[in-house]
């Protein structure tokens, strides 16, 4: 009774707030969609449930559970309910990249392949629970209501299992903390009420054979190569020192045939009358403190270290608005789509940045001054324009009513480089033909995948 007391109160002060109400069965078909590493959602199809007497066991030590229900119980019952499961993962992914300065390139490809296995691991957990459909726990009391999907393996538990071991490969110096925040993820929904124990177990067993899967293909994907080229010389050629992921154009992407496959027609020759109109336009930008602010919002959100972070956010919003909290499989492949579409537009562009190595404003003439230091990369195209436009058309397509907000902040952001003074009007132009062209392969897949 405690429990439930406290339950009430927190209830009333919002900390366990109440979901829409699902209408009939959550995603009955999720178990078919289309998945990125395992062959199909029934690869691994997991023996059947305990049988009646064991499930009443575990029934009893559901009810001794609820008897030690206490506020910070209750409290981490709250934290992993926010949201579908994906959700806090993300968070919690996106705040290890953010602590580490990984810059956005890398963090896309690791976000990519964490949310890739929580989405497979979320199919096949969906298969299993179809096949078995076994009822949620009702005997008990629970400080949630029981969500429109059958208990067995348990959803929470599958992406903590999945997530876990992606982030344990990334950072093996805090595999012990990924691993024990899993099990506390699973273990809230004891806590809660609604699921077994032997759900948690076989979830997390899951998520963690199908992370294994999703770690084997990204210790393939070239992330960890080294450059051995050099800086090309000439007239009309990037010049400095240490570029930024030179090598990045040779990663393996997820759904382009190849980094070059969109690759766009060389630059504007940088002794051309073109040229020197685009250096104009940036000598003679009008620019006033909304300009400049603007420039340096979009430099600080979507820049090298943050750009994932900025999406993210935009991203997590969405599917708290559109009510994806209900809806763990729609929810995991609605995180899957940006991040793989911002991993293989950064690959793309970086692929054509150090095909061509076209000189920066600032270094062609001596007269253009950025409102910041540019980044240490090619001109040609804008990174902005390829990532930002290609992650908002993504997000467009995604959540359709606002459709046309998001192209608007992935313009802007676009926009924003030549107000800093760091790109050419055709770097951006390139940049968002790149983008558009990424960005509606990845759509075209998403549309076959038997979701929607």
């Amino acid at each position: 009774m405690r429990g439930m007391r406290w339950a009430a109160m927190l209830l009333v002060v919002g900390m366990l707030p109440a979901r829409a109400e699902q209408v009939g069965p959550v995603e009955p078909k999720a178990g078919t969609w289309k998945t990125w590493v395992i062959t199909s959602g029934s690869q691994f199809r997991l023996a059947p449930p305990p049988d009646r007497a064991a499930t009443d066991k575990e029934l009893d030590e559901l009810a001794q559970i609820a008897a030690g229900r206490d506020r910070s119980a209750l409290d981490r019952v709250a934290y992993w309910d926010t949201g579908a499961p994906s959700y806090r993962w993300s968070e919690i992914a996106v705040a290890e990249h953010l602590k580490n300065g990984i810059p956005w390139q890398l963090a896309a490809r690791n976000l990519a392949l964490m949310h890739i296995a929580i989405y497979d691991a979320m199919v096949a957990a969906w298969d299993n629970k179809y096949a078995h459909n076994r009822p949620r726990p009702s005997a008990v009391s629970s400080v949630l209501t029981n969500p429109q999907n059958p208990s067995f393996p348990d959803e929470h538990a599958v992406a903590a299992g999945a997530a876990s071991e992606v982030l344990a490969y990334l950072y093996p110096d805090r595999a012990s903390f990924f691993r024990e925040t899993a099990e506390e993820a699973a273990r809230s929904r004891l806590m809660a009420g609604v699921s077994y124990p032997s759900d948690a177990a076989a979830g997390l067993a899951l998520g963690r054979q199908i992370a294994a899967l999703v770690i084997a293909r990204g210790k393939s994907d070239g992330t960890d190569a080294k450059w051995t080229g050099s800086v090309p010389g000439g007239p009309g050629k990037w010049t400095g020192t240490n570029p930024v992921l030179p090598a990045a154009g040779t990663w393996k992407p997820w759904v382009l045939s190849s980094a070059a496959e969109f690759r766009p027609a060389p630059p504007i020759p940088f002794d051309s009358p073109e040229k020197a109109a685009e250096l104009a336009e940036l000598k003679n930008f009008p620019r006033t403190p909304q300009t400049n602010n603007e420039a340096l919002f979009w430099e600080a959100a979507s820049g090298g270290l943050r750009a994932h972070q900025f999406w993210n956010e935009q991203l997590s919003k969405k599917t708290l608005e559109y009510r994806l909290d209900n809806n763990p499989p729609l929810a995991a492949r609605a995180f899957v789509l940006p991040f793989v579409t911002l991993y293989d537009a950064g690959i793309a562009c970086w692929e054509a940045k150090y095909t061509y190595w076209a000189i920066r404003p600032f270094q062609l003439d001596p007269d253009v001054k950025p409102v910041f230091a540019t980044p240490n990369h090619p001109s040609y195209p804008a990174a902005h324009a390829c990532a930002s436009i290609a992650v908002t058309r993504m997000l467009g397509y995604l959540f359709p009513r606002d459709a046309e907000a998001l192209a608007t902040l992935g313009e802007r952001a676009a926009e924003s480089r030549v107000w800093a003074g760091i790109h050419y009007r055709s770097d951006i132009v390139a940049g968002r033909q790149l983008a558009v062209a990424v960005a509606d392969k990845v759509i075209e897949r998403a549309k076959q995948d038997g979701a929607r």
